[in-house]
């Protein structure tokens, strides 16, 4: 069914249907129960143009980046925006500024062990990195977080967000039909998917801000089972690093003293390597032609001194073979 074509009262001007570089699409906000009639059949305008970014990825020929969103938009709802009422085009992903408030960054908890045959091919640096994740602190799951206290997230007013489509053909005919609606005025209705706003979002936030003792119990279970999981982990790294040298020769000093005594023999073996390593690259005496010119000079010169030396020694033996030593 084609939306209706809105009546423009007589005298009013109507809105500009464009601004830079962007197409102004009105949007028509379902009305909320507690607010006054008035605000009924508010409008709601957000700004449409090609993406264009100041480094260009692969994906801006198919995406299109709005602004001004509406504070309760989802992914879902453009998703339905486009399909229902702006030609049916298909949405590949939706990327939104941050919402508020802003969901809680989650570390990835990995319960299973690689395999002995993944770990040797593992290369020095992704092991350093994953036993600098073990040792960082507590990993968190959506299990083991906090129950959230908010019903649903919010947008800031005037946030953005790119809508990339499947295709370029999808992302022209959504833009086609972006220009068309804002230029005939059609009603083009916003489906909000969350439920929570107005007074019933402060009501929800009231209720869930105390939480049953049940759903705290689960969340504090799955907590302390990572943390204890993680705190042996961390010890066995600890132990392990108190004995193995690294590759410069030194042994880590760490907390709670030495579990037993450091292997000497390979510390010395790892020190003399880093020695023969550093005298392997260094720069040689002979590498430049001056170098062999002023080696050539200081042996002429060494052998000019020694033959004087051994003239001089020569002649005093002959004065001292030539004289009569009288008898005392």
């Amino acid at each position: 069914m084609a939306p209706e074509k809105a009546t423009k009262p007589k005298g009013s001007k109507s809105p500009p249907k464009t601004v830079a570089d962007f197409t102004i699409l009105p949007l028509t906000l379902p009305s909320l129960s507690g607010l006054p009639g008035q605000c009924k059949n508010a409008k709601h305008y957000i700004y449409v143009k090609p993406h264009a970014p100041s480094i260009p990825t692969a994906t801006n020929e198919r995406s299109l980046f709005i602004a001004n969103i509406p504070i309760d938009a989802t992914e879902s709802s453009l998703r339905a925006l486009f399909a229902d009422q702006l030609g049916g085009s298909m949405v590949e992903r939706v990327e939104f500024d941050s919402p508020i408030p802003a969901q809680p960054m989650h570390k990835r908890w990995k319960t299973d062990q690689p395999s002995q045959d993944k770990g040797d091919k593992r290369g020095k640096k992704r092991k350093r990195k994953e036993e600098a994740l073990v040792a960082e602190g507590v990993v968190e799951d959506e299990d083991s977080a906090l129950p959230s206290i908010w019903p649903g997230e919010l947008h800031r007013s005037g946030s953005g967000a790119i809508v990339t489509f499947v295709d370029k053909r999808s992302a022209r005919g959504a833009m086609k039909e972006i220009h068309k609606a804002a230029k005939e005025l059609k009603l083009i209705s916003w489906k909000s998917n969350n439920a929570a706003l107005g007074v019933e979002r402060y009501k929800s936030h009231t209720t869930l801000t105390y939480p049953p003792a049940s759903t705290l119990q689960s969340s504090l279970n799955a907590y302390l089972t990572q943390f204890t999981a993680l705190e042996s982990m961390r010890n066995k790294l600890r132990k392990t690093s108190r004995s193995v040298p690294d590759a410069d020769g030194f042994v880590t000093v760490s907390r709670g003293g030495r579990a037993g005594p450091a292997r000497v023999e390979d510390a010395e073996r790892k020190k003399e390597e880093l020695e023969a390593r550093k005298k392997k690259n260094a720069v040689k005496d002979d590498f430049y032609r001056f170098q062999n010119r002023e080696k050539r000079k200081e042996v002429e010169m060494g052998l000019r001194r020694r033959f004087e030396e051994d003239r001089k020694r020569v002649e005093r033996m002959r004065e001292g073979r030539g004289r009569v030593r009288p008898e005392t």
